[in-house]
Order: C-alpha cells, then structure tokens, then sequence
C-alpha cells in the first residue's frame, strides 16, 4: 500500500510524495522504493528506506556507477549511528550518516555531486571518475614539473595534508631558527607549514625539476633551492634539525632503504627529526581515492606501503628516535630525538 506525505519546500510550494514498493518481497535484500511527485508526470528515482546497505550497494554496481536515488537526510537523525531506524510520521528509515555515502563514492572509485534536498529526503547522484590523466611529452627531469598534471594539485587544499603534516612538525619541535632539509621539495606546498613552524628557518629543498624549483623560489624567498638528483649522493652542506621528504622515497630510481641511512648518518643533526611522507592515494579527475591502487586490484593494496613503514620505523628507532605513523592520502612516519 502507498505511503504518502506532503510538506512545504524551500521555495514555499507544496509537495507531495508517494513511495509505492517496487517488490513485495521482504527479504533483506530488496529493491528500492519509487517516488512520484504530484506536480506532473515526474517520476522520482529509487528511494530507499529500510534497505540494507548491501542492497543499495546492488542497485549502484548493476548501473555501472551511474545511478541517482533518494535517502533520508542524514541531518534528520544527528547523533545516531549509521544503521538505526529512524521514524518519520509513521515512515521507518535507516540513517546513514553523510560520510556513508561519501566512502561508498570513493571506495567504488565514483563521483559523488553536491547532494541535493527535498526534506526528508536527501537526493544522491553518482558517476564513474574518468581518469584524465595524461603523461606529458617531456624530460624526465620535468616528470612533476609545472607542465605535468602534478602541478595542477594543490596539496594545501587537502584538510588531511595539512592537519596531519603541521602535528607532524609539532612533534618535531623546531626552533624558530632551524634547519631543514626538504627532498623532493617541488613547488614547496609544505613549506607554507614549514615556515608556519618555524618561521625563521633556513630551508634547502632538493629537487630534479627546474621549473618546480622556480616556483618554489619565487613563493618563498628565503629558499634555498637545489636542482639535483636524488638518486645521486646529497650535498647540501651543513647539517638539519629536520629533513623532510613527501612521496618521494617511493619514486622511481630512488633506493629508499640508501636515501635514509644516508640522510640520518650525514646530513641530520644528532637530535634532528625526520618526517617522511609515504603516498597513499591517487589523483583521478580533479578527486583524490584512498590507497595505491594496482593493475587488475579493485581495492587499495596497502602490502607494499605497510612494508616500507616497518622498515623506516625500525631504522628511525634504532637511530633513537620515537616514531609516530599517521595520516591517510599521505601516511607520515615521523621520528623524532627521545
């Protein structure tokens, strides 16, 4: 039997909405629920109310991604966990809260646009992330220049970055004045928190890429920039209360296991800290999904990263110091003097 409500929208028009199930069956997995507005002949798509989420998940995987439907808006149930039934002028719905859907979105590698509100409900609309990515035609030393599709990322606008990097400078305590080491610098996102850190510090960043390096001089000028490979022995004169190195012991030519015993023995000072930032994400169409994906994997294989982080907390401990492993695009192992 249909259930029906009406209520007032944000525009003061009255709406009506009728849910008539599209199946009579009630096992647990069921199919969703149509909704009919009373302006026209408009047909609503698929709401669901009491569901499971594995028969939304269903729904979403036989449309190849593309789907749109309606939920009840989580706002209505705040507090509640995902999965509790809320009831609604006699209407029973499961809440799930926002970040349900958002997890869903990049765990199926989807798109999800701005909800949309018609109260109580709350409309989601998905779509496949095409993957844009192009390598560009260039040296390889310009493989993140300014005229890769690296440079269009703005690190600094990712709120996980930039929370997990500044407690990571936190735990480093720098002085006002210290030393720091960046590898790998590029255009110098981090620095911005760097100097936040530390605003006096005298900064050398190391990278391959000339025209990353211009850019990070010209953002701050007290930089010291180095073009060099990594990959080479380091040169960078004095030694650094605080090397740093974001997804770069991961790129390719570097030996990882070298880069780091050469920076704890040669270029740290003997209480220097030392943040490395381990990718563990990628870049698809304007979106950042979590975990490295690889060929033929449909879900993030975190083998290779969990193997890296063991060795660099190992090394980093028998160096003295106290490693802390955080954050989620980007893991940072961070070790620090006891």
């Amino acid at each position: 039997m249909p259930v029906s409500h009406r209520w007032t929208t944000a525009s003061g028009s009255s709406l009506a909405i009728a849910w008539t199930s599209a199946s009579s069956n009630e096992s647990d997995i069921q199919r969703g629920e149509r909704i009919q507005y009373r302006r026209g002949l408009h047909v609503f798509p698929i709401a669901f109310r009491a569901e499971p989420l594995a028969a939304i998940l269903a729904h979403v995987e036989a449309h190849g991604g593309a789907c749109e439907f309606a939920v009840l808006d989580p706002d209505r149930a705040i507090g509640r966990h995902a999965g509790e039934i809320v009831e609604l002028e006699g209407v029973r719905y499961v809440h799930r809260p926002l970040r349900v859907w958002l997890d869903l979105a990049e765990r199926l590698n989807l798109r999800l646009a701005t909800p949309r509100l018609e109260p109580p409900l709350m409309i989601l609309r998905f779509a496949p992330i095409v993957d844009d990515h192009a390598e560009p035609d260039v040296e390889v030393s310009e493989r993140y220049g300014t005229a890769s599709p690296f440079a269009r990322i703005h690190k600094l606008e990712d709120p996980r970055f930039v929370l997990d990097l500044r407690e990571a400078l936190a735990r480093a305590k720098l002085r006002p004045d210290a030393r720091v080491l960046d590898l790998g610098v590029n255009t110098g996102d981090e620095l911005a928190l760097v100097y936040a850190a530390a605003p006096g510090a005298t900064v050398v960043g190391i990278d391959h890429s000339a025209s990353a390096l211009a850019v990070a001089a010209t953002r701050y000028p007290r930089f010291t920039a180095l073009q060099a490979d990594l990959a080479a022995p380091l040169s960078p004169g004095a030694r650094f209360d605080l090397a740093i190195a974001i997804a770069t012991l991961q790129s390719p030519g570097i030996d990882d296991r070298d880069l780091l015993r050469r920076l704890i023995q040669d270029h740290l000072t003997p209480r220097g800290a030392v943040i490395i930032g381990i990718p563990n994400g990628r870049y698809v169409g304007g979106e950042i999904s979590y975990g490295a994906r690889m060929r033929n994997f449909a879900q993030p294989e975190l083998g290779l990263l969990v193997k890296d982080v063991a060795f660099y907390r190992k090394y980093l401990q028998q160096h003295h110091r106290q490693v802390f492993v955080t954050g989620k695009h980007y893991v940072f192992v961070t070790g620090v003097s006891t």
